[in-house]
């Protein structure tokens, strides 16, 4: 007991006793009033406090009571009866769409092909692309060409998904004897890589296309608002870094790869666990509104996969099930990529979400 009781008392050689240390009473004293404290500062600063208030209320309603309604992936979907008062059916859902072999299961993992393949394509392509762009802006000297540059890149950010979604339509559309087809698929046959039928079809209605055209448009709409973050990291960056490369000999290549690039390694790292972690959960509105029966072959991904059973294809209270039992595998399989990629992360480069 003695020796235990060392570790964090001292031992008085007058008095022939173990007493705690100045400094383990002070400790002690902070972790037996710690609510105490915490009440207290809520109390100081309720002002800023009272602003997560909004916050929270929408992680309660949008986030967490929903998850009331995954219970349906076990349950004998009925339109009727309450979630809870439904019959237990196991996991019938969930062998039904993985290990059914009939339709419904070959176009669930047709979607999650699709899904994987489109966020993939995305994390390669669309993720590197603000990181240079705010490599890019932190290069343009002048204030005002730098504050147009950002802002034309940041706009399209702003403009909803419809509004998107109809100028990518029309920039790709079909021709009709009314007018021609769009301006870029008659850009691109002017330019020998498409032929004038296939313009004249549109883009959109040929499965080989649609992947491209939805890369392509994520990265023009989401790159700029992206670069936020790793333009603030860039300029925070210490001057002095940059006068001892330049002291080195160091030209401005060299200055990107020896001070700027280490410099935000760590905010590369947590944004890339986070676009990881979201790496199967594609927001079905984009893909809704520009796919069609053509290219579902490309184009399906497991959110309008569960979005079209859902609405009656096969049973309004059965499609319900399903795609609650899609969606949650979707999500489940996002999570384990986000531990992962937070485990390889932090063994990799002491960096980490957790």
């Amino acid at each position: 007991m003695k020796e235990r009781a060392a570790d964090f008392l001292t031992f008085d050689k007058e008095k022939g006793i173990y007493q705690l240390s100045p400094e383990q009473a002070v400790r002690d004293d902070v972790e037996k009033h710690y609510w105490l404290h915490v009440g207290r500062t809520i109390v100081k600063d309720w002002r800023l406090y009272l602003m997560l208030v909004p916050m929270l209320l929408i992680f309660l309603f949008w986030r967490y009571f929903p998850m009331y309604e995954l219970l349906g992936c076990f349950k004998v979907a009925d339109n009727v009866l309450p979630v809870s008062d439904q019959l237990f059916s196991g996991f019938s859902y969930f062998k039904r769409l993985l290990l059914a072999g009939d339709g419904l299961s070959t176009d669930f993992w047709r979607a999650m092909r699709n899904t994987f393949i489109l966020s993939f394509y995305g994390l390669c392509f669309g993720f590197p692309i603000p990181i240079i762009l705010a490599l890019f802006f932190n290069e343009v000297r002048s204030d005002a060409a730098r504050s147009v540059f950002q802002v034309l890149t940041y706009l399209p950010k702003f403009m909803s998904t419809v509004v998107m979604t109809s100028l990518i339509t029309m920039l790709v559309k079909q021709g009709s004897l009314v007018s021609g087809a769009g301006i870029v698929s008659q850009a691109l046959a002017a330019m020998g890589f498409i032929s004038e039928d296939v313009a004249f079809g549109g883009l959109l209605n040929l499965p080989s296309f649609f992947r491209s055209i939805y890369q392509i448009s994520g990265i023009w709409e989401g790159a700029g608002y992206d670069s936020i973050v790793f333009f603030a990291a860039i300029i925070a960056i210490s001057p002095t870094s940059y006068e001892a490369a330049q002291i080195d000999g160091a030209n401005k290549w060299a200055q990107m790869r020896y001070v700027v690039l280490p410099s935000i390694l760590s905010t590369i790292v947590i944004m890339l666990i986070t676009r990881i972690g979201s790496l199967l959960n594609i927001g079905y509105e984009k893909v809704l509104l520009l796919y069609n029966a053509n290219t579902y072959v490309t184009a399906d991904v497991v959110s309008t996969f569960a979005y079209r059973n859902s609405i009656g294809a096969v049973g309004a209270a059965a499609g319900t099930g399903l795609a609650s039992a899609a969606e949650m595998m979707n999500n489940v399989i996002g999570m384990l990529l986000v531990i992962g990629a937070n485990t390889i992360a932090k063994k990799a480069s002491n960096t980490s979400l957790y």
